[in-house]
């Protein structure tokens, strides 16, 4: 693994983690008639704070894309998975929480995992595949499956539904981490013109908007303890199977090493879910749905 590759990742942990706090912070405060709908990014934009993490948001995904354009998908989104540290940083900082024994359990777990994961799995790049049917097949899936997720979401809105929401936000995240290094392949072999010829550049907005209003109605009507680890846990593990499955991204496959593969996303998975319960994650509930739009301060 590459020290640059590293660096751009972690860096875009970090600027996604603040900024998923930050969201969540003026979300929480949006009326709930806004549920699930672009008029709810229209009344966030009013907002300093959001807008302060939107543009964390974004600084994020840009360095992420410049670690895909370096990087395997496979090795790039486990890394990502650490944005959970950093929002817990800044959680820690607001609510003034001891790390205690759940924190360190999380850390080392979502720590030692990924790195168990790369370790273990030695991911590296290949030829994509050029069986399109295969590529359709495993996005299919995926967006089919977030589809899945929001219908029954919307339904219960203030049950499951933000978990429901935020899963479905991670995994068309995931499929558009695929389409950004795509992407990046295509500008780097043709330029502008080739890139803006090709559809996917043009998927990865949709699917970028369409998972934001997701994040942001999961946000709107849970704590972030609540629907951030969804969204850490389903980006990561969509993500590698689209490498995986589509982008010719290899992994060691001998059983040992899939043996420590597989410990090491589970254990990724479980430092999430401790990470994101922990008490320094902000758990004040929205307030019942006010008849005013946001304040801006």
């Amino acid at each position: 693994m590459s020290v640059p590759v590293l660096v751009l990742a972690l860096s875009a942990a970090c600027c996604l983690g603040f900024g998923f706090v930050l969201q969540q912070n003026a979300a929480q405060r949006a009326p709930l008639s806004d549920f699930l709908s672009l008029r709810l990014l229209a009344d966030l934009m009013k907002v300093p704070r959001w807008l302060g993490g939107i543009a964390l948001m974004v600084a994020g995904m840009a360095l992420g894309a410049a670690a895909l354009g370096q990087g395997e998908l496979s090795l790039v989104e486990p890394l990502l998975a650490t944005n959970l540290l950093f929002a817990l940083a800044l959680s820690r900082r607001q609510t003034r929480q001891p790390l205690g024994r759940q924190g360190w359990a999380g850390l080392l777990l979502l720590g030692g995992g990924v790195t168990a994961f790369i370790v273990a799995g030695q991911p590296q790049g290949g030829a994509a595949t050029a069986d399109p049917v295969r590529q359709w097949l495993i996005m299919g899936t995926m967006i089919g499956l977030a589809l899945l997720l929001t219908a029954r979401g919307r339904r219960s809105r203030l049950g499951s539904g933000p978990v429901l929401l935020a899963l479905a936000a991670g995994l068309l995240y995931g499929v558009q981490d695929a389409l950004t290094r795509v992407s990046g392949q295509r500008f780097s072999e043709g330029g502008l013109a080739g890139l803006l010829t090709g559809w996917q550049p043009y998927a990865v907005v949709a699917l970028g908007v369409t998972g934001l209003v997701l994040v942001q109605s999961a946000f709107e009507t849970a704590s972030l303890r609540k629907s951030l680890p969804a969204l850490t846990a389903a980006q990561p593990l969509a993500g590698i199977i689209c490498g995986v499955g589509f982008l010719g991204d290899r992994l060691r496959t001998d059983a040992v090493a899939l043996t420590w593969e597989t410990g090491g996303l589970l254990a990724v998975v479980a430092g999430i879910v401790l990470l994101g319960l922990h008490p320094a994650m902000p758990h004040g509930t929205p307030a019942p749905a006010p008849a005013v739009r946001l304040q801006t301060q």
